[in-house]
């Protein structure tokens, strides 16, 4: 799983949207509606980051019913210290980036 992540946080510009929808998962369940609005991002990009996470087993949808809520999965409840090291070294390269020398 931590290579999953590492592509969906690091390697792919949508990171840290996934990143944000991940978070905000982690406080509460929430539909694509809720994220949308919560995120302030368009609910096709939310829908697009909710399938890459569901590809790779962080999310699942609590059911195929419009409006399902989104749940973290327990394999990645398993990983969660990979996930947090991985955005704790974006976070620390980003701050640490001071540009073109």
């Amino acid at each position: 799983m931590e290579k999953a992540l590492w592509y969906l946080l690091a390697g792919t510009r949508g990171g840290p949207n996934r990143t944000r929808i991940i978070r905000q998962l982690d406080d509460r369940p929430q539909n694509a509606n809720q994220l949308a609005e919560e995120l302030d991002l368009d609910y096709n990009t939310v829908r697009h980051h909710l399938d890459m996470l569901i590809d790779h087993d962080v999310v699942e949808a609590g059911s195929e019913d419009y409006g399902a809520l989104y749940f973290l999965t327990d394999r990645f409840e398993h990983n969660r210290d990979a996930f947090e090291r991985i955005t704790d070294r974006i976070d620390d390269d980003s701050t640490n980036d001071d540009g073109p020398s």
